[in-house]
């Protein structure tokens, strides 16, 4: 035998006992009823917010502020102060540098919670905060938030107003995050209401001297940025007009019920942190009593994203990722199911498959302004979230189901059929596919004045797209049809000059490149086509020296790959994005399995301290725990099984 061969399988047997490792851990982890939930995690800007909603929660009485959960809200404080950089800023992700929105916020919050501004903790974040450019240097929605408190000018904050919901389906031209927030918020904005600040509070300290608090018109003078800036002044003045009173009350009434509307068969308006918490401010200014079961429910669902635990310490969830968590799970088992290893998880994976039946969607949501003749379908992100089945998470259910056999296959059949006609009835006409939505893609909104969390659309995307590609080649949707190839041709368009695709929601060209390849493999196309060549060398050539694969979260500011160091989850997915497209013997895919093997830890789980999810890119990004673990053992058990129709 060759030194190469007996390499190769040495590599292998190392790999075997690493899967037998990772999959016994992930086992461990399933839930009794069949599902898999790790964490999800930010940035501090979710215990900054939870802060300020205290104070809306529980008013100032007589000048002075004593919450009934002040212990609670220490816990918060002490948990941003633990993130807080060298430089007194905080950051959006890992290694990252200081983010002027999220100093601001932590300002505000540690502040209100007691922190002594002459505290040199709160002395280096003032600093920070002044060098960024000050309180007038945030974003609009900390501005706004700030606004309702009195702490940020409010005719120098965007407008929002609630007459959006009269014009058609133009809120549907948002992305559904952006409507979810924004609809809830604009009840809130246009109530005129303003909570009190204990006595002597303010952020005077933070404000930039000789810089306006206004926000500020494009250079150039003919530009879409000026015409809302314009079209922004004409709102303001309206609000002091009394011809708001002939829209405003109905304009209220729509999107109050457009709100309660979406509270059904949800935990949480759009289960996600900012509508959630918008939309108990929203029944507050509009007269709810605080023992309405709405307002409790709602509640309810907004804390139950509170981790408050002695052992794991205090941090806000933006979500439960169960239901994409549980697809992982189904997908990495099911692949190493096939391997030598010969591990027996159908059991496990049968319950997975009983429990995510349990969640398809069978109610037509916001997708249906758009589809309204498209049979309700796909799953959604969380434990319960209706109105916002996502196209992403529908693809990686059916990929877990083509593994995994549900104890009703008759059912399961029938789910499958359904989603997959869903997928493809929300195929944009670009031939991609996005998140929640289809032809969502007014790019002008993205001039608006309160756009600037760079998340006001949800256009179609290579990762998306070649995840769902190869979800409905799994299902007999064959290369000659139309849905596939107008997916391919996407991808061939959207490829970057270096080879690479962008990934919308995971960091970032390494996430893209793997799942176009993965889709455009899956689709039928050749591993000797030219795209699918240049993918493959351009992974090849960003591996780290130690075998792995690292992209920093800083990628999307410069518009193209950045190197960081090497992590679990992107070192797996230039793995199988090189395994996919036909590299089975090269040094590079040796080495990358290598890494993983190396850096597993005893317990079969790897560490990962890095960002690697995508929420809005440049602004909002993500930590799955999830992704650290199983997309390693996916990727060894991938590399195991390689040569089969298994990749």
């Amino acid at each position: 035998m060759s030194p190469r061969l007996q390499l190769a399988d040495a590599v292998s047997a190392n790999a075997i006992q690493a899967v037998r490792r990772a999959s016994a851990a992930l086992l461990k982890r399933q839930h009794r009823e069949g599902y898999w939930w790790e964490d999800l995690t930010a940035d501090t800007t979710l215990e900054s917010d939870f802060i300020l909603f205290q104070l809306w929660l529980h008013p100032v009485e007589n000048g002075i502020w004593n919450p009934p959960n002040r212990a609670r809200i220490d816990r918060a404080a002490a948990s941003i102060l633990a993130r807080q950089l060298p430089d007194g800023g905080f950051h959006i992700y890992p290694q990252g540098p200081a983010e002027i929105s999220a100093c601001v916020k932590a300002y505000f919050s540690l502040k209100l919670a007691g922190l002594p501004v002459e505290d040199e903790r709160m002395v280096r974040l003032r600093d920070c905060i002044l060098s960024l450019g000050g309180i007038q240097a945030a974003n609009s929605y900390t501005k706004i938030n700030l606004s309702l408190f009195g702490l940020y000018p409010k005719g120098c904050v965007p407008s929002i107003p609630p007459e959006m919901i009269l014009l058609g389906r133009f809120i549907y031209e948002m992305s559904s995050w952006s409507r979810a927030i924004v609809i809830p918020l604009s009840i809130i904005a246009s109530s005129g209401h303003c909570c009190s600040v204990p006595t002597g509070f303010n952020l005077e300290e933070i404000v930039k001297p000789g810089v306006s608090f206004d926000f500020r018109p494009a250079e150039q003078f003919w530009s879409l940025k000026n015409f809302f800036y314009t079209a922004d002044s004409a709102l303001k003045i309206f609000e002091r007009s009394p011809l708001r009173n002939v829209l405003r009350r109905r304009a209220i009434e729509r999107c109050e019920r457009w709100m309660l509307e979406r509270l059904d068969y949800s935990d949480g308006l759009a289960a996600i942190y900012p509508p959630m918490m918008y939309s108990v401010m929203a029944m507050d200014v509009l007269g709810y009593a605080a023992d309405d079961a709405r307002r409790v429910a709602a509640l309810q669902h907004f804390e139950a994203l509170m981790v408050d635990d002695e052992a794991k310490g205090f941090y806000f969830q933006p979500c439960f990722s169960v239901v994409w968590d549980t697809a992982i799970a189904a997908y990495a088992l099911a692949e190493v199911e096939q391997t030598p290893a010969n591990l027996d998880v159908h059991q496990a994976l049968s319950r997975c498959a009983d429990w995510l039946l349990t969640k398809e969607c069978r109610r037509k949501g916001d997708w249906a302004v758009k589809r309204p003749k498209l049979e309700p379908s796909g799953w959604y992100f969380e434990f319960a979230n209706e109105f916002y089945p996502d196209i992403d998470d529908t693809a990686m259910v059916l990929i877990g189901l083509d593994g995994a056999q549900a104890s009703n296959r008759t059912a399961q059949e029938a789910a499958a059929r359904r989603a997959v006609n869903w997928l493809i009835g929300m195929q944009g006409k670009d031939g991609g596919w996005a998140a929640f939505d289809v032809d969502n893609n007014w790019n002008f909104l993205s001039d608006v004045p309160f756009a600037d969390h760079n998340a006001m659309l949800d256009p179609s995307c290579p990762d998306i797209t070649g995840r769902v590609l190869d979800a409905l080649s799994r299902y007999g949707i064959g290369g000659n049809h139309p849905a596939i190839r107008g997916g391919v041709e996407y991808l061939i368009r959207s490829q970057e000059q270096d080879g690479s695709w962008y990934g919308r929601w995971g960091v970032n060209y390494i996430y893209g490149t793997f799942l176009a390849i993965k889709g455009l493999r899956r689709a039928g196309v050749s591993d000797r086509e030219a795209y699918v060549l240049r993918a493959g060398e351009w992974l090849r050539s960003i591996q780290n020296v130690d075998g792995g694969w690292g992209e920093s979260c800083r990628s999307y500011d410069r518009n193209t790959y950045v190197s960081g160091p090497s992590t679990a989850s992107q070192t797996a997915w230039a793995v199988m994005g090189l395994l996919a497209g036909g590299d089975i013997t090269s040094e590079s895919v040796r080495k990358g399995v290598e890494y993983l093997i190396s850096t597993q830890r005893p317990d079969g789980c790897w560490d990962e301290e890095l960002s690697t999810g995508t929420g809005f890119p440049k602004v909002f990004y993500l930590t799955y725990h999830m992704y650290r673990n199983a997309f390693p053992m996916m990727a060894l058990a991938m590399y195991l099984n390689r040569g089969k129709e298994t990749s």
